[in-house]
């Protein structure tokens, strides 16, 4: 039904996007380390979408947008076992040929709506999993400071003072960085480091 955050649901008319859900069992990842799954998983979308056009990005932490537009939302529910993962279930939806948008939501966009063509979405859902199965193998058996790096330069609006909200006001800042539990850090303006938790802060479109 296209759950997401919050009891969010996912627009998607039938037969036309990317909707599953897939598992995995990430038992060599500490419960600390979970923001690393969530980075290898939006770079297999964000690696998968940019072999079809220009102009993709991860949004913080883990939307897949294309300019000022989301393309793919993904929801992971983590479960877990003392310090260690038992299996983490990664929610997804991606939209592919959909033409029009009829929800609420504010900027949704297609692959379709971007490039004009129709896709295969198995075909679609191949190339993911197994971009998944590169990331994920690449991830755990040599080291994550790479995808760490990769991620924080796939990011959204990682050049540049752009506005954001957070507490009731509107500050102007650039993303310094992204720490390895997943906080987001910003550079304001005036020169003060400021640190959030997901949703903590968003993005002024």
């Amino acid at each position: 039904a296209g759950k997401g955050q919050r009891g969010n649901s996912w627009e998607s008319a039938p037969g036309m996007n990317l909707t599953f859900s897939t598992v995995l069992y990430p038992s060599a990842l500490k419960a600390r380390e979970q923001f690393t799954l969530s980075m290898l998983i939006a770079l297999s979308v964000y690696d998968t979408l940019s072999t079809y056009a220009e102009g993709f990005s991860i949004k913080w932490p883990n939307d897949i947008y294309w300019h000022d537009k989301k393309i793919a939302g993904i929801l992971i529910e983590n479960v877990l076992s003392g310090s260690t993962f038992s299996r983490a279930i990664i929610g997804m939806g991606l939209n592919i040929n959909q033409k029009n948008f009829y929800s609420d939501a504010p900027n949704p966009v297609s692959l379709h709506q971007i490039t004009g063509h129709t896709y295969k979405i198995e075909k679609i859902l191949d190339e993911f999993t197994e971009a998944l199965g590169k990331r994920y193998t690449d991830t755990f058996t040599n080291s994550s400071d790479r995808i760490h790096k990769e991620y924080i330069a796939a990011l959204y609006r990682n050049d540049g003072v752009y506005p954001f909200y957070s507490d009731g006001n509107i500050f102007h800042a650039s993303i310094a960085d992204v720490e390895l539990d997943g906080h987001l850090l910003l550079l304001t303006e005036s020169g003060e480091k400021k640190r959030f938790a997901f949703k903590e802060v968003s993005f002024l479109l």
